[in-house]
């Protein structure tokens, strides 16, 4: 959803007005977060477009604040002197980059444990930090907007799965719905006594208690926390993926099967190695799978997506006017690129309008895409010209983008690439191409020559460019141009317009507008 332009306001079309031109959305440019778990303590610093921010600075330290808290109800002795250790840090980062505070949050360890109040305490003493220690229906709440930062349209069940707990969220229309919290967080899982039979028939009964309380959850399940991540890299390593991005990665129920028998079947150090997975994370594995496996057999979803985003951006939601949140996170990240780092910015709506006749039968979903590649057409101009086409799809489908499935990454990518090179066989980026079927791959391609072309006849980021009328049926291709721009139109521009053609299997007709 868009915001009306102010009346003051030049036209913006379809793009609306930039959000990091309002002063609200500045006020948010940098936000430091730390989220105190029970397995890492965190610290994200975020930075840029508001709406879709950058992760300025990412540290996080793996404490294990709640391994033993079942048995001895206090929180881990080393565990708390490394995130003691590791809060100093963040402290003094923060006082160093000149932020005004950071939030910190703390969920299930801290706020379980007997000790849990002497150790805020501690903290406060140490680094000055103040700790808000959140209850489970908190978590589950920041946690689900986190996902909603990302998906403004998201509709599902959020599962959240931390050191000590894991907590439900629905989520519809851009709202949080029911929220529950339960003890399945694999440190609590590994302290059960009697094995993995006995552990199993533990998360069976409270799976089957958040069921009672929830009801049917058929749609979409957003699975959020690191276990989770590590689990989905294994889910990668089996399948052979293309794509090494966590965020917006997809599996299905009968995926998820065949990865827990693939773990279960190979050596764990092994599977570690090859996938990336720390350690300590992969220790959790066996425990996180069980619960996993549980949680699909219970609600059946639809299918099941990876959330890189959790607690520390619903932190940042939760600081955001509606207006903001209202905004698309894809367009605004591409349109805050455009005004950073473009020869001409403005000039990519301009260029929107000049393609968008190609694709006057596209759906909203397709629209979106086209305007997001038209407003990074220009951002890798620095790259070496031999190397500008692969910087550019390299950057789209690995940059931290909201709201972007991974075919949906390597359409933008795939006519960014387009923009800069006429072929794209040949290249590292082949098997990425295999998320997109054939006939996406044509549009994505047709859409980058006509970015390709629409480039040649810039001269003011306000100034008339020409408009194309494309008829289908009859397979004609027709260029106006204003007698202002017929310099412009030489054999470089003649030949890109005969590539965009051919992309089209059509004829052309150029008309000199006198």
């Amino acid at each position: 959803m868009e915001q009306t332009v102010d009346s003051n306001i030049p036209d913006w079309g379809p793009f609306g007005k930039p959000l990091f031109d309002d002063p609200e959305a500045r006020a948010l440019s940098r936000v430091g977060v730390v989220d105190v778990g029970s397995n890492s303590v965190r610290m994200v610093i975020f930075d840029g477009a508001a709406r879709s921010p950058a992760y300025f600075y990412n540290e996080k330290v793996m404490c294990e604040l709640g391994a033993g808290l079942s048995e001895t109800g206090r929180l881990n002795p080393r565990g708390r002197d490394r995130a003691l250790k590791a809060l100093r840090r963040f402290q003094y980062l923060a006082d160093d980059l000149g932020l005004p505070g950071l939030h910190v949050v703390a969920t299930a360890a801290v706020r379980e444990a007997e000790d849990g109040p002497d150790f805020c305490a501690e903290v406060k003493a140490e680094t000055g930090l103040t700790i808000s220690v959140i209850n489970g229906a908190e978590e589950a709440r920041l946690s689900a907007q986190g996902v909603l930062l990302g998906w403004p349209g998201a509709y599902g069940l959020i599962c959240d799965i931390g050191g000590s707990s894991m907590e439900l969220a629905e989520i519809g229309e851009g709202e949080v719905g029911l929220r529950v919290t339960s003890p399945l967080g694999p440190l609590k899982l590994r302290d059960i006594k009697g094995g993995r039979r006995a552990r199993k028939a533990h998360i069976k009964q409270t799976m089957e208690e958040l069921r009672d309380r929830l009801g049917p959850q058929r749609d979409r399940l957003f699975l959020v926390g690191g276990s989770w991540r590590a689990f989905a890299r294994l889910d990668m390593l089996r399948r052979g993926y293309p794509l090494n991005v966590l965020h917006e990665y997809r599996m299905t129920t009968k995926q998820v099967r065949e990865t827990i028998k693939f773990i279960e079947k190979n050596d764990p150090d092994k599977l570690r190695s090859q996938a990336g997975v720390s350690n300590s994370r992969m220790s959790l594995i066996p425990y996180a799978m069980d619960v996993l496996a549980r949680l699909i057999r219970t609600f059946k979803p639809k299918d099941i997506a990876i959330s890189s985003y959790g607690i520390r951006e619903g932190l940042l939601y939760e600081q955001m006017p509606q207006a903001l949140r209202d905004r698309d996170p894809l367009i605004e990240a591409s349109r805050f690129s455009e005004a950073k780092d473009a020869r001409l910015p403005g000039f990519g709506r301009h260029l929107y309008d000049f393609v968008m006749p190609l694709f006057r039968s596209a759906p909203p979903a397709r629209v979106r895409l086209i305007k997001a590649a038209c407003l990074l057409h220009d951002v890798s101009w620095r790259a070496h010209p031999d190397y500008r086409a692969e910087v550019c799809f390299d950057n789209v489908t690995r940059a931290n983008l909201g709201g972007l499935k991974h075919s949906e990454r390597v359409f933008i990518g795939l006519a960014l690439q387009h923009r800069y090179r006429n072929k794209r066989e040949g290249n590292r980026f082949t098997p990425l191409y295999e998320l997109l079927d054939e006939k996406d791959q044509k549009q994505a391609e047709i859409l980058g020559k006509a970015m390709r072309f629409g480039a040649m006849l810039w001269m003011q980021s306000d100034a008339p460019m020409g408009k194309l009328k494309f008829y289908p049926k009859k397979r004609e291709l027709e260029l106006f141009l204003p007698a202002a721009t017929e310099p412009l139109f030489n054999e470089v521009a003649e030949s890109r317009l005969n590539s965009l053609a051919n992309a089209l299997k059509s004829e052309t007709r150029v008309i000199m507008q006198r």
